[in-house]
């Protein structure tokens, strides 16, 4: 495990802490807005101040772009940490049991070290470049399944942006008549994961952001996973659209996203 991988799990592992703190004791916290139906919580601030602490202590000219302290969404050829305190705030405030601290560690704008913890179950996803993905020490691989009518397919729902909230519901519909099923656990990181490990086939959604999937990806691919915008470019950490699963499932949800979304909406 690298010394950056290393301290990742560290930094992940104390933000958990200071999480299941603010939940399994029923601690208030206070709830805040940032835009339509985006939600900031006490603990989402206190967990990145740790993970940034951690990460700063050990690699103090190193860049972070972390979702409640982000003052830009771009990337250079830099060292940058990609981090999200809780991937999955809306759960967490609402107590639904599915919520991620995300750390993905970049440079020369490739992801080169990963860590994704679901707090709730303590299941720890790690990758290190070229070296696998992990659930708590034991190697992941993706699902075999090929055909997509027994795929299990996962997705987010929109809720800041719905202008395209028409044309994917009728993806939606078109999904749940030609797969084994749709899920929606509300964090995209986690989706990733489940992925990554064979849970399901395939993953589509729109609007996130680079917090959002910089650590997921890596896990996923590592475990053998495709992943592309919604043109099957290159675009997906900054692009807002993202399409992933194995070579046919991904193939698929491509097909079926540009049968039910308008071209001029393929790309943001």
């Amino acid at each position: 495990m690298s010394i950056e991988l290393e301290t990742a799990v560290k930094a992940a592992e104390a933000a958990s802490k200071i999480i299941r703190k603010y939940s399994e004791q029923n601690k208030h916290f206070d709830i805040e807005l940032k835009g339509k139906n985006d939600l900031v919580t006490d603990a989402d601030l206190a967990s990145e101040k740790e993970i940034i602490k951690i990460i700063s202590e050990q690699f103090p000219d190193d860049q972070i772009l972390a979702e409640e302290s982000a003052s830009n969404a771009g990337l250079t050829d830099a060292r940058t940490w990609i981090i999200d305190p809780i991937d999955g705030t809306t759960n967490f405030a609402h107590r639904f049991p599915v919520f991620c601290v995300s750390i993905g560690f970049w440079e020369h704008q490739q992801a080169q070290a990963a860590v994704v913890l679901e707090v709730n179950q303590n299941e720890l996803y790690t990758a290190g470049k070229g070296e696998g993905a992990f659930l708590n020490g034991i190697p992941i691989h993706i699902s075999k399944q090929t055909n997509p009518g027994q795929a299990l397919i996962a997705t987010g729902f929109p809720y800041k942006e719905l202008d395209l909230l028409d044309d994917y519901l009728e993806l939606f519909k078109s999904l749940i008549h030609n797969t084994h099923g749709v899920r929606r656990p509300g964090s995209a990181a986690y989706d990733l994961c489940c992925l990554a490990a064979g849970r399901c086939e395939g993953f589509y959604e729109y609007g996130l952001a680079p917090w959002d999937v910089a650590a997921g990806t890596l896990i996923l691919q590592e475990a053998g996973g495709v992943v592309s915008d919604w043109s099957g470019g290159d675009n997906w950490l900054f692009g807002e659209r993202y399409v992933a699963g194995n070579h046919q499932v991904h193939s698929f949800l491509l097909d079926e996203i540009k049968k039910h979304i308008p071209a001029g909406k393929i790309e943001r």
